[in-house]
């Protein structure tokens, strides 16, 4: 098992704490195979999650987001016949999925589509915290740099 010694990150840098708390409990915490799930970069600003939840129904999945963390679970309701399974392929058992997200990323939809549930995410980077060109000698002439296209 590898481990990582952040020492020389706290000397120079300042609050970066909750990464490094953050890479310890991943570390410790072996995140949970089901249900199976994609992340996928839409564009230089939005993500998307797709999970497949076979067996379930939009009213047994919650989805919450609190400050940098979103987190997505599923109650199962317990079935009233009891049956007996040949082969149950189908694991439709309760599920915690959490994911860390970045500064200023927001959950923007998320829907529920044959078994797939979809959930939007982007990048909102305040006009405050953008990159500012000063310049020299001029006054109050400060302009909001334009983000580069990639080509």
């Amino acid at each position: 098992m590898r481990t990582f010694d952040l020492t020389p990150l706290y000397r120079s840098a300042i609050g970066f704490d909750r990464l490094a708390n953050m890479l310890e409990s991943q570390r410790a915490d072996a995140q949970p195979s089901y249900p199976p799930y994609n992340i996928e970069l839409v564009s230089e600003d939005k993500y998307r999650i797709v999970m497949a939840l076979a067996g379930f129904d939009r009213s047994e999945v919650e989805i919450i987001t609190e400050r940098e963390s979103l987190q997505i679970t599923g109650r199962k309701q317990k079935e009233d016949t009891q049956r007996t399974y040949l082969h149950r392929g189908i694991a439709a058992r309760d599920f915690e999925q959490r994911f860390q997200l970045a500064n200023h990323v927001k959950v923007t939809t998320a829907s529920f589509d044959n078994g797939m549930l979809t959930i939007e995410l982007v990048r909102e980077v305040p006009e405050a915290l953008k990159p500012r060109k000063i310049v020299i000698d001029g006054g109050d002439n400060v302009q909001v740099l334009e983000q580069r296209q990639a080509a």
